[in-house]
C-alpha cells in the first residue's frame, strides 16, 4: 500500500510540474480550446492565432491570448532570493492600446 501512494505522489508531483510549464499552444489545448475558438474570442483569423509558437511577442498580445483563456497574465522575476511581481504590465488591455502617460510632479 505504502508504495502505491509513493508512486501516486510522485505522479501527482511530475504532473505539477508540467502544468506549471507549458507553451501557450499547449496551454490552449489544456484549456480545451481549439485554435478557431480562441481565434473567435479574441477577435482574429485563425492564421493570427499561430502566434502560440512565437518565441518572442508582445507583452500586450500574449496578455489578450491568456484573457481569452479566461486568465490573467502575471509577470515575475525570479532571484535566488525570492520572486519579484513586475506591475508596470497590469494596465495593458488591447493589443497596440499604451495604457495613459503619468505626468511628472
Amino acid at each position: 500500500m505504502r508504495v502505491y501512494r509513493t508512486l501516486d505522489t510522485d505522479a501527482a508531483a511530475k504532473t505539477d510540474v508540467m502544468i506549471r510549464d507549458m507553451a501557450l499552444d499547449e496551454l490552449r489545448a489544456a484549456r480545451n480550446l481549439t485554435q478557431e475558438q480562441l481565434a473567435k474570442a479574441l477577435g482574429v483569423a485563425q492564421a493570427a492565432v499561430k502566434m502560440q509558437r512565437r518565441a518572442d511577442m508582445y507583452i500586450s498580445t500574449l496578455h489578450t491570448a491568456i484573457k481569452a483563456m479566461g486568465g490573467d497574465l502575471e509577470i515575475r522575476a525570479v532571484f535566488p532570493e525570492g520572486t519579484v511581481r513586475i506591475h508596470q504590465f497590469r494596465d495593458i488591455e488591447r493589443p497596440g492600446r499604451r495604457p495613459p502617460k503619468r505626468r511628472r510632479t
